[in-house]
């Protein structure tokens, strides 16, 4: 067990269960679910945060009969009071590491429409073999999971770019290529041909990720790159309701090949002069935890650096 010392602002102690309880009111933004995800009664809960706003001198939530949200002063504590977190959970792990256990937290990152590893079975196997990780998932597009790597939110996360691009400001390992291919509904007046080029998918409609996201930028470069447009009538940020959207007639989709070829409802075309993009595994340039090590040695990936690493 590790004894971490309280925090001391002014001689008074700040303890990181009052830290944790603050973190839990700002992500869930209601003292009820707090106290739920805390384990704890709601109102030892708010007792411990408003003895820890009366030692800092300042109210850290705006409280109404309606709703809860940060203060000025609050949203200032949050950086610093993750990071604090962050950094005791941290030192646990590489405790318990060190007499050959692995613990702490495994927060994992994806896009849907990852298809270089399993990652389902891997969190399966993983769970199975460390139980005593804390283990969380979540889903989103390929430039936040980048975001929330750096920021320490994540310690693993997998996702696809085009390869005009590369995961800037963490460490990075390519896990594979892909060609996308176009993504049609079964009674689609394409869905019988073996091949087509950008120029005859340009006069139909489509449905896409939203402008500017990474799944959506690879095709816009691909056709704008052969000096063609294309109309994107419907934007959505779920890969499987963009399959649904497809597999009713409303537009076709470009998609990775080895995540097409999993679907069921719709038919796969592919495409002569169709974009690539490559799929990542990323973690914090800081370094991986012992379970993030120990999530990657069961998906058999090694250290994220070395020549293929992003600079």
């Amino acid at each position: 067990m590790i004894v971490i010392a309280p925090i001391s602002i002014e001689h008074a102690p700040m303890e990181l269960q009052q830290v944790r309880y603050v973190l839990a009111v700002a992500e869930t933004n209601s003292f009820t679910r707090a106290a739920e995800r805390c384990l704890v009664v709601q109102s030892a809960l708010s007792h411990q945060i408003a003895r820890l706003e009366k030692e800092l001198g300042a109210r850290l939530f705006e409280r109404t009969s309606r709703r809860v949200r940060l203060t000025p002063a609050g949203a200032a504590f949050l950086p610093a009071a993750r990071q604090c977190l962050d950094a005791a959970e941290r030192a646990a792990a590489e405790v318990a590491a060190a007499v050959g256990e692995v613990r702490g937290r495994l927060a994992v990152g994806l896009i849907p429409s990852v298809a270089a590893v399993d990652i389902p079975g891997a969190l399966r196997d993983f769970r199975r073999r460390y139980p005593d990780v804390r283990v969380s998932l979540r889903v989103g597009a390929s430039e936040e999971l980048v975001e929330q790597v750096k920021e320490g939110a994540l310690e693993v996360a997998f996702l696809g770019l085009p390869i005009t691009a590369r995961p800037e400001g963490v460490d990075a390992r390519e896990l594979a290529r892909d060609r996308l291919v176009a993504v049609v509904a079964p009674d689609h007046p394409l869905a019988g041909e073996p091949a087509v080029d950008l120029r005859r998918l340009s006069s139909e409609v489509f449905v896409d990720m939203p402008a500017k996201t990474a799944g959506r930028v690879q095709s816009d470069q691909a056709f704008s790159a052969a000096g063609l447009g294309r109309d994107v009538a419907f934007e959505v940020t779920n890969a499987d309701f963009l399959v649904r959207m497809v597999g009713q007639g409303l537009g076709i989709a470009m998609l990775p090949s080895a995540y097409a070829s999993q679907l069921t409802g719709v038919t796969t075309v592919e495409v002569t002069d169709a974009p690539a993009r490559v799929e990542y595994v990323i973690c914090s340039r800081a370094g991986r935890t012992p379970a993030a090590t120990a999530f990657l040695d069961v998906l058999g990936i090694p250290a994220a650096s070395g020549p293929n690493a992003s600079g």
